[in-house]
């Protein structure tokens, strides 16, 4: 366990990247700050614990990540809670007396429909994931992003541990405007003025595969880092046109990353940091390969890199 919180450690001692800035790209004084080779913990440590809560995010912290991963949603009351789902999710939540969701009722609790202090009340870490098996089970919630940023810097604190970062996902899409999640521009604005309010804005990618967000962030908060999440084959030209810049980071789906479009995004200047990879030998190779992290549901295989 020390060796591997040793090891994250020593990787915020060297810059993750060497190369020029872009032409006419945005200043980032952060930089410097980066990991060198970035492990991130899907949703926490999905694998391990309940998805996007706070047990979730301080097991991968023990574990010695040097990156948060998380999805973000929008409450009915203005408020950014952690979620993946725009609903309350039946495969792993349960109502607030404890009993299971109707199949009914699985789209019924719409996060943006709902008010934080309901949200609160369903339980979101007691029921059997059969998708991942190992968890482990135990009465928790959703939290506002707002208390697990208190809960990580306290425990970072408490424990002597380096600063993380918190890579941040925006779950939007042009159908879900006005109905899961508001618009474009008030999604970023109520995320932001949660992570400026905490002082932690060096420390955040926000990350989506709406380009729409990522705009908007990069319009009124250029200083904070982009990752453009990638599933489709339409390939790396097509993805940045759609964009309209170059993010910091290009993450796609692991079985999408090759040598040539690691070789492209580096000579652009970005980081390649794809998802979700939980197969140990599939690491290995993508950090043979020359990818600059990995994100998982098991940061626990990171310790046999």
């Amino acid at each position: 366990m020390l060796r591997i919180l040793l090891f994250a450690s020593s990787l915020y001692l060297i810059s993750s990247c060497t190369m020029p800035a872009q032409k006419g790209a945005i200043p980032d004084s952060t930089d410097r700050l980066m990991p060198a080779f970035d492990l991130e913990g899907h949703r926490g440590a999905r694998g391990l614990m309940p998805e996007n809560t706070i047990p979730g995010m301080i097991r991968a912290l023990e574990l010695g990540v040097t990156t948060l991963e998380m999805d973000t949603h929008i409450t009915r009351d203005k408020q950014v809670v952690l979620s993946h789902d725009p609903y309350i999710n039946p495969e792993h939540d349960l109502l607030p007396d404890g009993s299971e969701i109707p199949e009914t009722d699985k789209h019924k609790y719409v996060l943006y429909q709902l008010d934080y202090d309901t949200i609160r009340t369903f339980d979101a870490g007691s029921k059997f994931y059969d998708k991942f098996p190992q968890q482990q089970k135990l009465a928790t919630y959703k939290p506002l992003l707002s208390d697990l940023i208190d809960s990580v810097q306290v425990y970072l604190k408490q424990q002597q541990l380096p600063q993380v970062y918190y890579n941040i996902e925006t779950k939007s899409k042009p159908s879900g405007d006005g109905k899961l999640h508001p618009a474009p521009d008030e999604f970023v604005d109520l995320l932001m003025g949660v992570i400026e309010a905490k002082g932690i804005a060096e420390w955040v990618i926000i990350q989506s595969f709406d380009v729409r967000t990522l705009q908007v962030m990069r319009q009124r908060y250029p200083h904070v880092k982009a990752s453009l999440l990638v599933e489709n084959m339409k390939g790396l030209n097509k993805n940045l046109e759609a964009l309209g810049f170059i993010p910091d980071i290009y993450s796609p789906y692991y079985r999408l990353v090759t040598p040539r479009l690691i070789s492209d995004c580096h000579e652009r200047g970005m980081k390649v940091i794809p998802w979700t990879i939980n197969d140990l030998s599939e690491m290995k190779r993508l950090q043979e390969m020359g990818v600059d992290g990995l994100i998982s549901d098991y940061p626990n295989l990171y310790r046999e890199l």
